[in-house]
């Protein structure tokens, strides 16, 4: 297990890490929160992550969005990834330090590759989305309800063999004595799968994130904890039923309001 210098060089990493992606979290989002948004038909405001701003091009607009969302995505996902790592550390006996840390940033690189490229999905589809709101009203009314029905969707594929795959795929820790990557090329492309199947297991969490406010920092933080608890409770799968019957019902009281002119 690597100790002395390199284990507390690893800590230490992960902890600066995580405390800027989540400062920096918290400042666009406040920022971007003060901005307000645009209102829109059925009761509802778009935000201002998904249009130019005093002549912001639309590329500008993408790769600030990528960028924030990078960040972002460092913030929510090192706490269920930093035990996966300090495994992986632990397995490579015998391995000069040196090496082994080289190693972990790259799969750290890897995973992190993987959620900015499904940034990039996220990111047309909103932008789309949001153009798309813009210019008929009838789709701008239907957002509420879609919202809603789109967290019912998300919470019932928590109870998925599916979701259960990917999950165990997540949870699955490096162990010593089987086979691990101890090259760079080895090491990436094991950070590109692992960060794939959390894109996968995360796939309903996510759309929970999207439906209920992107620059929400509350449902960013319970979304985070969801995913943390899911991926190191003993009980993973219990758990995550247990999360998608939230999801749920806070759907049906989504779809509940708009239909309903309460929202």
């Amino acid at each position: 297990m690597p100790t002395g210098r390199s284990g507390w060089l690893f800590w230490t990493v992960c902890a600066l890490l995580f405390a800027g992606s989540v400062a920096v979290t918290t400042v666009w989002c406040t920022a971007m929160s003060g901005m307000g948004g645009m209102p829109m038909p059925g009761d509802w405001t778009m935000s201002m992550t998904w249009m130019p701003m005093d002549g912001q091009t639309w590329a500008g607009l993408a790769a600030s969005f990528l960028g924030m969302w990078t960040v972002m995505m460092m913030a929510m996902m090192l706490p269920s990834l930093v035990p996966i790592l300090r495994r992986y550390r632990q397995a490579l006996l015998g391995m000069s330090h040196l090496r082994i840390d080289w190693l972990t940033a790259w799969i750290g690189a890897g995973y992190f590759f993987v959620w900015t490229v499904f940034g990039m999905v996220v990111f047309a589809l909103g932008a789309g989305l949001a153009a798309l709101a813009m210019q008929q009203s009838i789709v701008a009314r239907a957002v509420p309800v879609a919202a809603g029905i789109a967290m019912v969707i998300a919470g019932t594929l928590q109870f998925t063999a599916w979701k259960a795959r990917q999950l165990t795929c997540c949870r699955e820790l490096p162990i010593y004595g089987r086979s691990l990557p101890v090259h760079v090329g080895n090491a990436w492309r094991y950070g590109l799968r692992r960060g794939l199947h959390c894109c996968y297991c995360c796939a309903g969490l996510t759309v929970v994130l999207l439906a209920n406010g992107i620059m929400d920092l509350g449902v960013m933080a319970a979304v985070t904890v969801a995913i943390t608890v899911e991926r190191i409770a003993p009980a993973g799968k219990h758990v995550a039923r247990a999360i998608g019957v939230v999801i749920i019902v806070i759907g049906i009281g989504l779809i509940v309001r708009a239909t309903t002119g309460l929202g």
